[in-house]
């Protein structure tokens, strides 16, 4: 990897600990040495150490053995109201798990890139087993759709992408997994209130404690739901008085379902299209989040990918151009329900995946335009260096963190329009050979 400019370095270095005072005085909090306050930071590893060594490395970190916060979660769990079964059941003789934190604070340092993901999420062998699970279980998959009003395919698609169709439902403790990111910190809040949640599966007896596996990040069964999504969405479809969504596919389906209606889901409405976007749409006043009539897009010259004409009433829905791979990959017109499959998962490339993996299994459309394999996604360190350069240029991306999230895209954005270059938001290598060209020469 290329190293910094030296003079965008000695810039940036600047910049970093001017955001490092700033957001820690905001905070009220003591001032910390190291520029990536955004990550945290893992304990040094200890050859051959055992969980003890690991509680005392991290409790120098964060301040607190997990034997403490365990006390005090105690005290927080039966004021919210857990039986004093429950609690026993749950935290006597708990221990923190190491893995949890190394997955919790490690970062990828390459990014895959979206063409490589949807290549997986709809592959050939996912969408034959795919049609395979409807095939033996049609009749009881269309119940479910015609209950709650979401397309069958969409389901399969869901449960692809969530189990491999049930086969892979992870097998950790997510009471285990939950406390050990409850004391780790970074996401204290929400781990306890997903602990406090298993808690109430517990006590209404929806779970056993023995029943609560899952992935590492503590979500469960074969549609991954965390603890508070289960008690609000999971959904009983057989009527054994159990909402079963380890072993029973059905009951996974529906509460699958269940949680796409609630969220808004509409029957019979699209998902998403693929279009061709001309190269004389400009760029400089489009913004991702925002919708038009599929008619103003048409007079702006987008048209369907296949060439088909719109539907008189496609023209009348409202949806926003996403370009996942910027303006030299394909260009997608995205509806509401597209937004309402990231409900699920708040990534495009899960929504696109689900999309395209449910028309796969139906025989329907594949995307057709060209990936831009020859502008790859920034790694860890470059989307950093990017993020620095930006900020130094006077385009907030926020706190350097290398991960290029809506600040950075904004930030990336802006400075292509400033600079007369298509403002796409991609955050691949022409933009990142773009934005540290203008930093090393200001």
């Amino acid at each position: 990897m290329r190293k910094m400019n030296k003079k965008i370095a000695a810039k940036a270095a600047a910049f970093l600990v001017s955001m490092t005072i700033f957001g820690c005085a905001a905070n009220g909090q003591a001032v910390k040495a190291s520029p990536e306050q955004s990550q945290p930071q893992k304990a040094e590893p200890c050859p051959n150490c055992g969980l003890k060594d690991v509680d005392q490395a991290v409790a120098k970190q964060e301040g607190m053995l997990f034997s403490d916060w365990l006390a005090g979660f105690r005290i927080r769990l039966s004021n919210a109201g857990a039986k004093p079964e429950t609690i026993a059941s749950m935290l006597d003789g708990l221990e923190p798990d190491e893995r949890i934190i190394e997955r919790d604070q490690s970062q990828p340092e390459f990014v895959r890139p979206i063409w490589s993901y949807l290549e997986s999420a709809a592959s050939d062998l996912r969408i034959f087993n795919g049609r395979e699970a409807y095939a033996s279980r049609r009749k009881t998959i269309n119940a479910i759709a015609a209950r709650y009003g979401v397309r069958a395919e969409i389901l399969l698609a869901v449960w692809g992408l969530e189990s491999s169709y049930g086969t892979i439902t992870g097998n950790n403790d997510i009471i285990r997994s939950l406390a050990t990111l409850a004391w780790e910190g970074r996401r204290r809040e929400w781990a306890e209130s997903q602990l406090i949640a298993a808690a109430q599966m517990i006590d209404r007896g929806f779970a056993t404690r023995d029943q609560l596996t899952g992935s590492w990040a503590g979500a469960m069964g074969q549609t991954q739901f965390i603890p508070t999504a289960y008690l609000e969405w999971s959904a009983d479809w057989d009527g054994d008085g159990r909402r079963n969504i380890w072993t029973d596919e059905f009951d996974a389906l529906a509460s699958a379902a269940n949680l796409l209606k609630q969220a808004g889901w509409q029957s019979g409405a699209p998902v998403v299209q693929e279009v061709v976007v001309p190269d004389t749409f400009k760029l400089d006043q489009w913004d991702p989040e925002r919708s038009y009539l599929v008619s103003e897009w048409a007079a702006r010259g987008l048209r369907r990918a296949g060439g088909e004409a719109w539907s008189a009433e496609d023209l009348e829905r409202a949806a926003r151009l996403e370009l996942p791979a910027g303006r030299g990959g394909p260009g997608f017109l995205t509806f509401p329900n597209f937004r309402v499959i990231k409900r699920y998962n708040n990534s495009t490339s899960y929504a696109l995946g689900v999309a395209y993996l449910a028309e796969g299994i139906a025989g329907g459309a594949t995307i057709t335009g060209a990936w831009p394999k020859d502008n790859v996604p920034l790694t860890t360190s470059q989307t950093r260096e990017l993020q620095v350069a930006l900020n130094v240029l006077g385009y907030n991306s926020g706190q350097p963190d290398g991960l290029a999230g809506p600040n950075t895209r904004r930030a990336l954005r802006d400075f292509q329009r400033a600079k007369h270059l298509d403002a796409d938001g991609y955050v691949g290598s022409s933009a990142y050979n773009a934005v540290m060209a203008a930093a090393a020469s200001k």
